[in-house]
């Protein structure tokens, strides 16, 4: 395919994410999978109710989220001292001097980012669900969306806690707080939204819902 391809020509095909092979974009029965024929990459699984049950899982990773910010995250007991910490409070730590770069960038990332990227997701898709209309600029939300997902690092938070629990675990009492329980569902509860989300049939969904 040269540069000087008419655009009109590009309708009706999608391209391999992985290998950016073209392929003709065909109606893929619900509880199927289509796979790229060069590389076997999954380019789409449609599955019925799909767009409800991200907007559930979205919605209450969002509450957990708030209850995982606000809620007592651990508690430590050594030496007849007692301290509990939250995740606000742990930001917060460190925001003085120097250190604020490093406050902002735990703050957007563990929970700036993952916050918005729930809340565009569910801008995005809610409506659709519903049956109506997408909502105003919902493709711009949702790319941004996309964008902001490799910078949601919630996960990599609450594996790093587990880390240095083992590490700290012989010189103090750990006790676990209900925002660690928050953290730890809204984890479980965010793979189970990436895995009912297929990106190339919500932007058909998109495209088509807009045309309609």
């Amino acid at each position: 395919m040269t540069a000087t391809t008419p655009i009109s020509q590009l309708d009706g095909l999608i391209a391999c994410p992985t290998c950016d092979a073209l392929h003709h974009a065909t109606v893929v029965v619900p509880g199927t999978r289509a796979r790229c024929h060069r590389c076997g990459t999954t380019l789409m699984t449609p599955r019925d109710g799909a767009l409800t049950r991200i907007v559930m899982l979205a919605a209450t990773a969002a509450i957990l989220m708030v209850a995982a910010v606000f809620f007592p995250f651990l508690e430590l007991q050594a030496g007849g001292l007692n301290r509990q910490s939250s995740v606000l409070g742990a930001v917060l730590a460190f925001s003085e001097g120097w250190m604020m770069p490093l406050a902002v960038a735990v703050g957007a990332m563990i929970v700036a980012l993952p916050f918005a990227r729930l809340v565009a997701i569910t801008y995005a898709l809610a409506p659709m669900a519903l049956g109506w209309r997408p909502a105003a600029q919902a493709e711009r939300v949702f790319r941004w969306a996309e964008a902001m997902r490799p910078w949601a690092m919630a996960e990599i938070f609450i594996l790093g806690v587990a880390v240095a629990m083992v590490k700290i675990a012989g010189l103090a009492k750990v006790t676990l707080g209900p925002a660690f329980w928050a953290f730890a569902a809204l984890v479980l509860v965010t793979v189970l939204k990436d895995n009912f989300m297929c990106r190339l049939t919500i932007w058909k969904t998109l495209e088509e819902r807009r045309r309609s």
